[in-house]
């Protein structure tokens, strides 16, 4: 099944290779094992075996602050008009992003799903896959005595600002796909202060059941053949040794950044661009790397009152206090279908985090992004990062950045309500202006579509089924196929992803 390339002899071969154990690649494994297939998963991180092991490393369990290990570091490099370059954080381990996220659980809204227009992916459909990722990934909503002493104020902040608040349970409805505006305790796929990542919730429970074999720590360099006629084989180095797999079918999972870049080191891509990098196009697909976008963000923010910090300190050292527990969903001027464009969240931490830097933040992020980027290798070497470019706020009608002004004045009128303002710094307004907001936007840790699903080969990359155009033997199976980011942090529509995908193979065989 596995063998070194200098080896001629590669014996038998796997029904299906899943490169990349993440959000959508460990679901899309762990269900075909699950159904009996022989499946062989490619990570490029460590696995560090069953939960019950105890070998998981502490960061990258605690959910209460994002995790920084395990990174690819991957970063934009210098930027005109910013102080510092973007990094966009992706997780190199099993379980992928879900293992170092925020853990929130969002579903986006029906209209999201139903407007790709593409067979097999309507709400309808869907709806029994949400609940099955929703219960998988032990989803539950925080309650009001979990909420900290920041968070616990925001939740009387938004009752006195006017948000739709549920004051019976002050819960959100991010997992309804049903739901309007609101505000509330995020829902979290998080089990006893631990970030339930996907290897826990699919992997774990076929780890022994003979038909799942994971190979860690190997980087996918390129795949060939695919087209019908012959099997897959992907060629991959592991801890410096050159690998061969073969298989009738591989899903490529390897994220928004990974799995175009290996496309396009087979050959399979905008075929000018692949040859002016020295790579043969084998099958000229330009939309491999297009269409990448994420939801925008930038913040407001204050420094914390002496009286904040010391509860903060005093509840963090009698237990479990997220950084992120509250989100509200609302609508900018720009929202003329009636539908939440926005999200703001505050954010909150007794300690110093990359993310906070000792100050209180209400995040804004434009979710119905209008602008798109784009992504291409940088040459043949797997190990070179490729050029990522998301092309934040570059939509020619001004969109986003606008709805992102209007995010912002909402998120200072909940800053400024009596139950925040009492216990934060009396600090001026964040600058709304046009020019502030290009130069301080950030990302929302959400990128997809450089694969995208569609009917049209010029125009996506992969058919509803997953299946790269011309070539039937490559799927896709994350979030890089999804070709319009939903109104949801994107963790649960990534396995959602997955579960579709396993089906849709399954109903096949």
């Amino acid at each position: 099944m596995v063998s070194t390339e200098d080896d001629d002899r590669i014996d038998g071969g796997a029904e299906v290779v899943v490169i990349g154990g993440g959000s959508g690649g460990a679901v899309v494994a762990g269900r075909l094992a699950e159904a009996g297939v022989d499946v062989v998963l490619v990570e490029a991180g460590p696995d560090y075996g069953h939960i019950d092991e105890g070998r998981w490393p502490a960061e990258i369990l605690d959910a209460g602050m994002l995790a920084t290990t395990h990174d690819w570091g991957y970063a934009s490099g210098p930027v005109a008009g910013r102080d510092e370059p973007w990094t966009w954080e992706r997780a190199r381990i099993l379980g992928g992003c879900s293992a170092h996220n925020g853990a929130i659980a969002a579903v986006g809204h029906h209209t999201d799903y139903d407007g790709w227009h593409l067979p097999g992916w309507d709400t309808a459909t869907l709806r029994p896959l949400f609940a099955a990722a929703l219960e998988r990934m032990r989803v539950r909503t925080y309650t009001r005595p979990e909420a900290g002493p920041f968070h616990d104020r925001c939740l009387d902040a938004a009752v006195s600002a006017g948000w739709p608040v549920d004051t019976a349970t002050f819960a959100s409805d991010l997992c309804d796909l049903d739901a309007g505006d609101n505000f509330g305790l995020e829902p979290v796929n998080v089990f006893e202060g631990i970030r339930w990542n996907t290897a826990f919730a699919y992997l774990d429970p076929v780890r022994t059941g003979g038909h799942l074999t994971i190979v860690d720590h190997t980087l996918v360099d390129r795949v060939t053949g695919g087209d019908g006629s012959q099997p897959v084989t992907v060629h991959a180095v592991r801890q410096g040794q050159r690998l061969t797999i073969t298989a009738d079918r591989v899903v490529l999972a390897a994220g928004v950044y990974g799995t175009p870049a290996i496309l396009q080191r087979s050959g399979i891509g905008p075929a000018d661009a692949l040859r002016r990098l020295g790579i043969e196009p084998v099958l000229d697909l330009p939309a491999v790397g297009a269409n990448l976008h994420d939801h925008p963000m930038v913040n407001a923010s204050r420094a914390l009152g002496p009286d904040l910090l010391r509860w903060l300190a005093e509840a963090a050292a009698a237990g479990f206090v997220p950084e992120e527990q509250t989100l509200g969903k609302a609508r900018s001027s720009l929202a003329t279908d009636g539908i939440y464009d926005l999200h703001l969240f505050p954010v909150c931490a007794s300690t110093q985090t990359q993310l906070t830097r000792g100050r209180a933040l209400v995040e804004v992020a434009c979710v119905n992004p209008r602008s798109r980027g784009s992504l291409l290798i940088a040459g043949p070497d797997p190990e070179a990062h490729p050029r990522i470019d998301h092309g934040y706020l570059s939509d020619p009608e001004g969109h986003d950045w606008q709805v992102l002004r209007d995010g912002l004045e909402q998120a200072e009128e909940l800053l400024a309500q009596p139950a925040l303002r009492a216990v934060l710094a009396d600090e001026p307004p964040a600058d709304r202006s046009e020019a502030s907001i290009r130069g301080r936007v950030a990302h929302y840790y959400h990128p997809v579509g450089t694969t995208a699903m569609g009917l049209d080969p010029a125009t996506s990359v992969c058919d509803h089924a997953g299946r790269v155009h011309g070539r039937p033997g490559l799927v896709v199976a994350d979030a890089a196929a999804i070709p319009t980011i939903p109104r949801a942090n994107t963790n649960i529509p990534a396995v959602v992803v997955g579960e579709r995908i396993a089906q849709m193979l399954l109903a096949a065989r």
